[in-house]
């Protein structure tokens, strides 16, 4: 897959992660993992720059004695969200013209 295309999807992952509710970097990729799989060293590049662009904020408590980050998505990360999925549906559209051929073919055999 493209990696700019890829990054940008992850993005989105990562700010569909926590867009009910904070979170922080474990948890979001244990709850990206069943549909993509993400790594910590791939995360967190990510974070900071969903963090410098505005769409997320972060912030620290204390857990079990350490400090966490906890990242909360912001109005521009929920916009973000909501640009991609008005994107998907050309994205769909182009998919659904590549692949016309091979169903044609499939209906003919």
């Amino acid at each position: 897959m493209d990696i700019q295309l890829k990054r940008g999807l992850l993005d989105v992952c990562v700010l569909a992660a926590i867009k009910n509710q904070d979170s922080y970097g474990y948890q979001i990729i244990k709850d990206i993992k069943p549909y993509v799989e993400i790594s910590e060293s791939t995360l967190y590049p990510i974070l900071r720059r969903l963090e410098a662009a505005k769409c997320l904020v972060v912030r620290t408590a204390a857990y079990n004695g350490r400090l966490r980050k906890y990242y909360q998505i912001t109005p521009l990360g929920q916009q973000r969200i909501e640009t991609f999925k008005e994107e998907w549906q050309e994205i769909l559209a182009i998919y659904r013209f590549v692949i016309r051929e091979d169903e044609q073919n499939e209906r003919h055999e």
